[in-house]
């Protein structure tokens, strides 16, 4: 015989053995609420009804008095594993139909007992649920039902209770062992050996002459957390009915319609009495499942309330607050990537979609707006108020006013460290890159899914789902509110690595300190030339002939700059701010049109083939790996000194002010320590004439963005001239791979599907190969300089995965989008709480 546990206060009943349910109703009893009559079958009595093993179905009968109406649930070990359908009634025959008869009318009878006929013909006989479509209850509905079973099973409906409690356990048991069961278990996590419980439990009919019936309560909307109480009632019902049925009443006064509250008061009070019984005890928000019989209450189950990513924070805020659980399980509580949901617009997941397009999911959010195929239409769009979504082949350096003015980007092309994918991440912008559409920019039509869609035409960008909508879609607002405030303070209790942001706009710095960044890892100043104002005076420096036309043309330049890093400054309000020097290559500044040439060929008053010459001779077959970075700072050490004057001038100034800054300077792409050399004499230099001038001492750090493997690999004698080195992991992976950031999209998925890369190196760091450089650059860099900082500001900052390997390297801070900086907050918080807790 196997063996049962009848469900008591002080029964050994263990979640691992009997699972979650069974712990669960056994926690209920303990506190006093009023469950039926219950035992649990463990997982291995399970496991041996499916390989054939009898079970003493009487014995377990004799639990519940002579004529049982019992039901049988699942109790796996993990309520997200799902299980076999629960199966009511059991112990319902012809006798005990005639008996509900006349206790609870025809109607009631034949409800339950065809009920019962249809759900053991589908779950335990397997025969076509068509056969058994639903039809009024009826005597002689009940009368076809159980014929239909006869002529299918050549044998008449069970009669006797033993037979069928043990025809239902084996067909659960041997369910739940089948293939597709255990193969949509394990999508869900569940390991391949999970086990299952049974629980069999004696029914609370919600049948009876007084108020009966049956229905679900929770206490907190499920979208929102904010305490209320939800629910239904179904008066002469069973089960979750409740949930679907049009006649279900509200459960509190409703001015909808008519609720338990207005018929039964007392009965309202007693579950909200138990649900707060719940909450405190079992340090959840829980759905409770109950019947009344005749106006006495039963308490049936009671589940984990299902909830949003918002709804999920405030609740774990909520039972800190209260004192329920400690602020270390609050923390814990709020998996870091569920902030993403909270932080942007979302698309309504109760409305419908239209999906046009699918693509990479390359920044979270949405936005729904009027296409547009240029950054000037884009610009056009916003000055006259309306919402636009950036449709390009790919986006470049001059597409970033296009991309501050649109509302979301789509590109044909592109992975998720592709241009587009990086400057929407740290705008908040949402975008989708690499999707399945081809784009006519001639015409400028998109052709997407078999569809034509024109300029001016409204699409939704989902970029937490990567897909592409067509039209308008219901949205949800950010929750960033005062749960979403106090979670993250209790997060920078515990973790114990700095989180800074990574700002190239005081727009970038006001969203880092909104989000409490501790200054900011990476300013990119190249960036800020892209205003027109500014791009003019660029241009002419890169058509300048000598030392001193460039000079001249940056001195443009000069207080433009000065005012952008005063701002940064004054926001930052004295927290760090590490500014990288130029770094793209010159090209990128000048347009790729003929036209585009000729309109310059206007402005600078030169001959049209004099700028195509000189355009043509700054092109290069490679730019990522040509004169860019620290080279165009060694080749034209102008651009650098106009740079170094404007942080050190606008440092003076904010210190007038009274806030004291010590810049952070960067060096981009070294790879050798005589370019540091070279560039840090002209920053002294340069200092020293800031000083005399502006009769005021000032600090600051001058340090290098490693890049290059050559970098990590001599981190050691680069160090002697660095106070920090910052790990650019971009550029890292792409050179230590061989891999374009921009175009491996094209080839990754297989590439990971195929195992050749455990995960795209790009999303994931590379913790084996360009992490060891990461290492070996950190230990080298430390050997020569003890109070070396070391930190990440490359996009796998916000991955929590890579803040468990900075950590563990113990590097000083990562530095990530701001819109990162909430998720890099407390995945480091999680960390910090995972050691501690061993």
């Amino acid at each position: 015989m196997v063996a049962f546990a009848e469900v008591t206060p002080t029964a050994r009943i263990d979640r691992a053995a009997h699972g979650w349910r069974a712990k669960c109703l056994q926690r209920l009893v303990r506190l006093e609420l009023p469950v039926p009559q219950t035992v649990a079958l463990p997982a291995l009595t399970v496991r041996a009804i499916a390989a054939g093993t009898p079970v003493d179905c009487a014995a377990i009968l004799a639990h519940f008095g002579a004529a049982p109406l019992i039901s049988v649930r699942p109790s796996p070990e993990n309520p997200d594993w799902g299980g076999p359908a629960t199966v009511l009634n059991i112990g319902l025959n012809a006798e005990r139909h005639r008996e509900l008869a006349a206790r609870h009318g025809q109607q009631a009878a034949d409800a339950i007992y065809l009920r019962f006929v249809q759900s053991y013909a589908t779950h335990v006989a397997r025969l076509d649920p068509d056969m058994f479509a639903a039809t009024a209850p009826s005597p002689e509905a009940v009368t076809a039902a159980l014929q239909v079973y006869a002529t299918e099973m050549d044998e008449e409906f069970p009669q006797d209770p033993a037979r069928q409690l043990s025809e239902v356990l084996r067909s659960m048991a041997r369910a739940w062992e089948g293939t597709t069961a255990r193969l949509l278990r394990q999508a869900k996590g569940a390991p391949v050996d999970a086990p299952l419980g049974l629980v069999v439990q004696a029914m609370a009919q919600g049948l009876g002459q007084g108020i009966s019936g049956s229905g679900v309560v929770q206490f907190v909307d499920p979208v929102t957390g904010e305490p209320q109480v939800t629910g239904r009632y179904l008066g002469q019902g069973q089960g979750r009915d409740a949930l679907k049925a049009p006649q279900a009443m509200f459960l509190t006064h409703d001015a909808r319609g008519p609720s338990l509250e207005d018929i039964a008061p007392g009965l309202v009070a007693d579950l909200i009495r138990h649900g707060t019984a719940c909450r405190a005890r079992l340090r959840e928000e829980m759905q409770i499942e109950f019947t009344i019989e005749d106006g006495r209450l039963a308490v049936l189950d009671a589940v984990r309330v299902q909830r949003s990513a918002r709804a999920g924070l405030r609740i774990a805020v909520a039972l800190a607050t209260d004192g329920v659980i400690p602020r270390e399980e609050a923390v814990l509580r709020v998996e870091p990537r569920a902030l993403t949901e909270l932080l942007h617009p979302q698309v309504d997941p109760r409305g419908t979609r239209d999906v046009i397009a699918r693509g990479i999911a390359a920044s979270p959010g949405a936005a729904v707006g009027r296409i547009v195929f240029s950054s000037h239409a884009a610009q056009a769009s916003a000055a006259r108020g309306e919402p636009c979504i950036l449709v390009r082949r790919e986006t470049a350096p001059e597409d970033i006013r296009g991309m501050h003015s649109a509302a979301g980007v789509l590109t044909e092309r592109g992975g998720v460290t592709s241009h587009a994918a990086v400057i929407a991440r740290g705008l908040g912008l949402p975008c989708v890159v690499g999707a399945d559409l081809r784009l006519d920019a001639k015409n400028k039509r998109v052709q997407a899914n078999g569809r034509s869609f024109g300029e001016g035409d409204v699409i939704t960008v989902d970029g937490t789902t990567g897909q592409v909508l067509a039209g308008a879609v219901d949205m949800l607002a950010p929750a960033l509110d005062s749960h979403f405030q106090t979670l993250l303070g209790w997060a920078d209790e515990f973790r114990d690595i700095g989180v800074r942001a990574n700002a190239d706009t005081p727009a970038d710095a006001a969203t880092a300190r909104q989000f409490a960044a501790q200054g900011i890892g990476l300013c990119r100043t190249e960036h800020m030339f892209f205003e027109e104002d500014r791009l003019v005076a660029m241009r002419e420096m890169i058509f300048a002939d000598t030392s001193e036309d460039r000079a001249a043309s940056l001195a443009r330049l000069l207080p433009m700059q000065r005012a952008d890093f005063v701002q940064l400054f004054e926001i930052m309000a004295g927290l760090p701010v590490c500014i990288r020097l130029f770094d793209p290559p010159l090209h990128e500044f000048l347009p790729h049109s003929r036209e585009g040439l000729r309109e310059l060929a206007e402005a600078l008053d030169k001959p049209l083939s004099e700028v195509t010459r000189r355009a043509e001779a700054l092109t290069e077959f490679n730019p990522m790996l040509g004169m860019r970075g620290v080279r165009l700072g060694v080749v034209l050490p102008e651009i650098y000194d106009m740079q170094a004057q404007a942080i050190f001038e606008a440092t003076v100034e904010v210190a007038r002010r009274g806030a004291a800054v010590v810049p952070e300077i960067m060096i981009p792409l070294v790879s050798a320590r005589r370019e540091v050399e070279l560039v840090k004499t002209r920053v002294d230099a340069v200092a020293a004439a800031v000083r005399v001038k502006a009769g005021r001492d000032f600090a600051y750090k001058l340090g290098v963005m490693v890049e290059t493997p050559r970098a990590a690999l001599r981190a050691g004698e680069i160090a002697q001239h660095a106070a920090f080195l910052s790990f650019g992991t971009n550029d890292l992976t792409q050179m230590t791979y061989g891999l374009s950031r921009d175009d491996a999209g094209r080839f990754m998925n297989t590439y990971v599907q195929q195992g050749v890369f455990p995960e795209d190196p790009f999303h994931i760091l590379d913790v084996d190969g360009v992490g060891e450089l990461l290492l070996i650059g950190a230990e080298r860099g430390r050997k020569t300089r003890a109070d070396l900082t070391v930190s990440i500001c490359g996009e796998h900052g916000g991955n929590p995965e890579s803040i468990a390997f900075c950590r563990k390297a113990g590097f000083d801070y990562v530095s990530c989008s701001p819109y990162r900086v909430p998720l890099a907050r407390l995945a480091a918080a999680h960390l910090a709480l995972k050691d501690r807790c061993g």
